[in-house]
């Protein structure tokens, strides 16, 4: 009586694969992307006190007015852009449900959508289930830029959106500001929508700036933004971020998200309002909080036969492990969980045709210094 499967490729996420094998084996976690300290005391202070005002039925289906307020301010700080809090803020739960929720609005059946590998796990099998067709390109190694020849000749009729990743996960690389000029200019005189994934904003390194598509007027008036409070604010498992897009797209946008996750959690969302207006300075200190951890993963890795290049933004850092051995990423990532007792993340599973004898492995560095140098010094011996 079962039907066929809508995803009948897909199984349960490397994310969710790696992290079990690292608790049945014991092993130190830097697989998944969380980190492993706790939010900032005065954000968590907040959430207890509106527990505790009676702040717990539902919120409004756009999120509550002062958190959407809160946000139209920071974006206008950050990104000088000005936003009506009540036609292009939604607060949503998590960005995978932000990104799902954009894509099934504006995905039809036959639209094409272009996806950049390594691409994160969930865009795919969203196009798909909304009856899109994922067209992959690959980014460039070993700096995992855009090629936007690649762009152009992939743009067909059909064309209907192009992710964007930026900060991007899994390579931490970051799109320069020249890239997102010349995408404009090749989506000019199309319809085509930009979906921009950009959780890390706030973890980018070296004097680099994030290039957001709201920093570019043309192209925010056909993008759908999301953003993380998860990953600013260390506390990923409140699954809350928000979308930003211009009113047209905005009521299209909640169309789908009011039958997906109709509200967020509201306590929550009301202690990040108030910690949005009292410390703004935290968002604005995350790069280089961000920066030092990764300084100092990529310090303590000196010695080893692992090969990298510091990483632009996110909290990821790649390795490539070619000195060491030539088995499949995968086996190796297991082998690796299992035998020495560091988890990580094999590459390979973010493409649909991966490179033929790529070497790389994703480490998670948002974790507090004891744990990066307890790992690195496993590593180190390898």
């Amino acid at each position: 009586m079962l039907p066929p499967s809508k995803l009948p490729d897909v199984g349960t996420t490397i994310f969710t694969v790696m992290s079990q094998l690292a608790a049945d084996c014991g092993a130190i976690n830097l697989s998944q992307g969380y980190p492993n300290f706790n939010g900032p005391a005065g954000l968590l202070d907040r959430v207890s006190y509106h527990l505790r005002a009676g702040h717990n039925q539902y919120a409004p289906m756009a999120g509550l007015p002062a958190l959407r307020d809160a946000i139209a301010v920071k974006l206008r700080a950050v990104y000088e852009r000005a936003t009506d809090p009540d036609t292009e803020i939604t607060v949503t739960s998590g960005a995978t449900e932000a990104l799902y929720a954009a894509i099934c609005a504006f995905v039809h059946p036959g639209d094409e959508v272009i996806l950049f590998d390594p691409a994160f796990d969930s865009y795919d099998p969203a196009v798909r289930l909304a009856g899109g067709e994922p067209v992959h390109l690959p980014l460039h190694a070993p700096d995992f830029s855009l090629d936007l020849d690649a762009v152009a000749a992939a743009i067909s009729p059909r064309t209907r959106m192009v992710v964007l990743n930026t900060p991007h996960n899994p390579t931490g690389a970051a799109i320069a500001a020249d890239d997102m000029q010349r995408l404009a200019a090749l989506v000019r005189d199309t319809n085509i929508l930009l979906l921009g994934d950009e959780v890390y904003e706030h973890m980018i390194f070296d004097g680099r700036r994030h290039e957001s598509l709201l920093r570019y007027p043309e192209l925010a008036d056909r993008s759908i933004a999301v953003f993380s409070f998860g990953k600013n604010y260390h506390v990923t498992g409140w699954k809350i971020g928000y979308v930003v897009a211009q009113p047209e797209l905005t009521a299209e946008f909640r169309r789908v998200h009011q039958f997906v996750q109709f509200c967020v959690a509201t306590p929550l969302q009301y202690a990040l309002a108030d910690f949005l207006e009292s410390d703004p300075q935290h968002y604005a200190e995350l790069p280089m909080f961000y920066e030092k951890k990764r300084n100092l993963f990529c310090e303590l890795l000196q010695g080893s036969r692992f090969r990298l290049t510091p990483s632009a933004g996110t909290y990821f850092q790649l390795l490539d492990y070619a000195a060491i051995t030539d088995e499949p990423d995968l086996d190796y990532a297991r082998r690796l969980t299992r035998e020495s007792g560091v988890a990580c993340i094999p590459v390979s599973v973010f493409y649909e045709r991966p490179p033929a004898g790529q070497t790389l492995l994703r480490f998670c560095f948002a974790k507090d210094d004891e744990t990066l140098r307890a790992a690195t010094a496993i590593l180190d011996q390898l």
